[in-house]
């Protein structure tokens, strides 16, 4: 009966292996599933009826929550200028300008057909979502400037499935960026390792008004120009040849969409800083130093002990990254796998929000699916594979739960963003 099973369960994998986008598309879907009841006991059970303004919260309460409200107000009323300011300070203050343009317009344009906001956003965000783990997928399979691996479809395969149950997961259902900004770093990295350099650019200028990325993706690029400059000149020929006006134009397109944004909004409400200013009245004060908000913070919290942990637990994820765990993975995805996190760490203050925003470093499910699966040596897949990524998976459903419980409620007493 054991080996019967074993075969069975074999029999399956290779079912899913050879039918790898309807296998992963039936994962994500269950994957929503749980994500949406997870929102579902949090209204039921977890949201207080002061957060929401009637006694009996709804999923559909819950998907209204938070910066979902800003993104409605830019669809019905657009961007306001000049900027509300603090009438007693003067100061700037809270305004639909510290969100970026893109996923409103798209949600816009779905409202066209008759759709109301909550709706076009939720189904706008359900089919990108099933993009982005396809995208994923393909980014993490790709053999290029990757370590020798004979199970890496396998492992690219698990990783994607994975992700689909990374604990905030439920931000890409309701509307917010996450979605969408998932289909465009894993489509730009997939374009930029296949050397499809226009279309790249095309991914980076609306990343550029979708999220603010595109310094870490830069990174991935210098990166990937590095790997072929060395490849071709090592077998004798001309580094880049055919495509060097293109590389020219990739390089300062990406470079200009870590600005686009900022530029835009001060370009359209005549304050040069304005962008600045309105994440600053968010909480969001870069220029008080790269990572040192972080260390505040640890300090804070518990002292050395708090900063030791902290600096532990980013160098075990980055030894992870450049290790056998990492290697199978390409190199320009291991390098957005650094600079990502890196980046928000030395920009964003410490808050809750950092759940959804590593979303984006789906890197870190190859990471979690190589431990899983792989003998301590990462030179082969352990016979039990199925049992332990199914425990993985089951912790992972139990962070869901968790996320959309503790963070993604509101109360007006107790602010947790999710």
């Amino acid at each position: 009966m054991k080996g019967l099973t074993f075969a069975t369960r074999d029999r399956w994998a290779s079912t899913a292996l050879r039918h790898p986008v309807r296998s992963l598309l039936g994962v994500y879907v269950i994957s929503r599933v749980v994500a949406v009841l997870a929102i579902w006991v949090a209204a039921r059970y977890y949201q207080a009826p002061a957060g929401v303004g009637h006694p009996n919260p709804t999923v559909s309460d819950m998907f209204n929550l938070w910066d979902a409200q800003w993104y409605e107000r830019i669809v019905v009323e657009g961007y306001p200028v000049p900027l509300p300011a603090d009438s007693s300070t003067g100061q700037i203050t809270y305004s639909q300008w510290a969100f970026f343009p893109v996923f409103p317009i798209l949600v816009r344009g779905l409202m066209a057909t008759g759709l109301g906001f909550t709706t076009a956003a939720v189904l706008l965000n359900l089919v990108l979502g099933a993009v982005a783990v396809i995208l994923v997928w393909k980014v993490l399979a790709f053999p290029v400037h990757a370590g020798t691996q004979p199970a890496r479809e396998r492992l690219a395969f698990v990783a994607a499935a994975l992700w689909c149950f990374y604990p905030a997961t439920g931000v890409m259902v309701i509307p917010y960026t996450e979605a969408l900004a998932a289909c465009l770093i894993a489509g730009a990295l997939l374009l930029l390792m296949q050397r499809r350099y226009l279309a790249f650019v095309l991914c980076a200028v609306v990343l550029g008004y979708t999220r603010a990325a595109a310094p870490a993706l830069g990174v991935a690029v210098l990166v990937h120009l590095w790997l072929r400059w060395r490849e071709e000149r090592d077998v004798g020929r001309t580094p880049l040849e055919g495509d060097r006006w293109k590389v020219v134009v990739m390089l300062a397109v990406t470079a200009a969409s870590a600005i686009a944004w900022p530029v835009t909004v001060g370009y359209v409400s005549g304050l040069p800083d304005a962008f600045f200013r309105v994440q600053a009245a968010w909480g969001q004060k870069p220029d008080e130093g790269p990572f040192v908000l972080w260390f505040s913070w640890a300090w804070g919290e518990r002292g050395l002990l708090g900063v030791i942990v902290m600096v532990a637990l980013v160098a075990t994820y980055i030894a992870l990254v450049v290790g056998r765990h990492g290697a199978w993975m390409p190199l320009e995805v291991r390098m957005w796998a650094l600079a990502y996190p890196l980046y928000l760490f030395a920009v964003v203050r410490p808050i809750t929000s950092m759940w959804r925003f590593l979303l984006l470093d789906f890197p870190l499910a190859a990471l979690v699916a190589s431990v899983a699966m792989r003998t301590s040596t990462g030179k082969e897949i352990v016979r039990h594979w199925r049992l332990r990524v199914a425990v993985v998976a089951l912790v992972l459903v139990g962070g869901v739960i968790a996320w959309s419980c503790g963070l993604l409620t509101y109360v007006p007493w107790h602010v947790t963003p999710p």
